[in-house]
């Protein structure tokens, strides 16, 4: 599996007004706009398709749960089909069951799914390369949850990593939280919060970093979308980290996430890969 190869088919599910009402809930920094969120999707379904994927969208209904827009958490994706995981915060328990007819009707096979206790989530985790799969151990993906992945994945190295405690339980601190693969050889990070251990495995396989500033670490700098390698697309207010990656040899794509991002989900959040060759 790859996550830097050229993206070819994604998965994105829309917001739903009857699903946004329940915000506070969910934690999110404020009320979405039913329009504008719906605007703002419209126009990322758009820029996907204008880079060359084909896009798939999720139909099922969530009630209650607007965090379900955020189609990368619910399902690993792998050579032989779709892992469906548990996620960590219970309200988005029912998101897995509710992408089984898109992933297959686009052709993905459900190929294994984690049952109790195990929990983790999809922004936990990502393939720096075809066999090794990065997992974040945090407050939304559990010790249960990596041995199933591991248990589910016998042919791939799964590298686990503790994620700081942050701001503790209530805020999502993800692994993509902190760091994107951008491309064979480089990723974007914000590396004052990454592991020890993922650092000096990133300087051992000679992986260059492209640092996120301080002051564009809260409005999700480092949750950056490769569409092709060292090409991107990030949130249009980061402005520092666009040029950074631009001076690393990124071509970088932004869309307008005011709306949609105000449930702490970037670009990596709102789309899960499917096909990239």
């Amino acid at each position: 599996m790859n996550s830097t190869a050229t993206l070819r088919r994604v998965l994105l599910r829309s917001p739903r007004p009857d699903e946004l009402g329940h915000w506070r809930e969910l934690g999110w920094r404020s009320e979405p706009d039913a329009s504008g969120i719906a605007a703002e999707h419209e126009a990322l379904c758009d820029l996907l398709v204008a880079a060359g994927a084909e896009v798939v969208l999720a139909e099922e209904p969530v009630p209650g749960d607007p965090d379900a827009i955020y189609a990368y958490d619910p399902v690993l994706i792998t050579d032989e089909g779709a892992l469906l995981l548990r996620p960590g915060k219970l309200q988005r328990e029912p998101e897995p069951a509710a992408l089984v007819s898109a992933l297959e009707g686009a052709g993905v096979a459900i190929v294994g799914r984690l049952e109790a206790p195990a929990t983790a989530d999809g922004g936990d985790m990502f393939w720096l390369d075809d066999r090794t799969l990065l997992v974040g151990r945090g407050y939304r993906t559990n010790d249960e949850g990596i041995a199933a992945i591991r248990a589910a994945l016998p042919d791939a190295d799964v590298v686990a990593f503790d994620l700081p405690h942050l701001n503790g339980r209530g805020e999502v601190l993800h692994l993509m939280s902190l760091i994107s693969p951008l491309a064979d050889g480089l990723v974007v990070a914000y590396m004052r919060l990454l592991p020890v251990r993922l650092v000096e495995l990133l300087e051992a396989r000679g992986i260059e970093t492209v640092e996120v500033p301080e002051d564009e670490f809260d409005s999700m700098g480092p949750n950056v979308l490769a569409l092709a390698p060292c090409v991107a697309l990030a949130l249009e207010r980061n402005r520092e980290t666009r040029k950074r990656l631009e001076d690393a040899g990124v071509t970088v794509h932004t869309y307008v996430g005011s709306e949609l991002s105000k449930g702490d989900g970037g670009p990596t959040c709102l789309t899960r890969p499917l096909l990239r060759d």
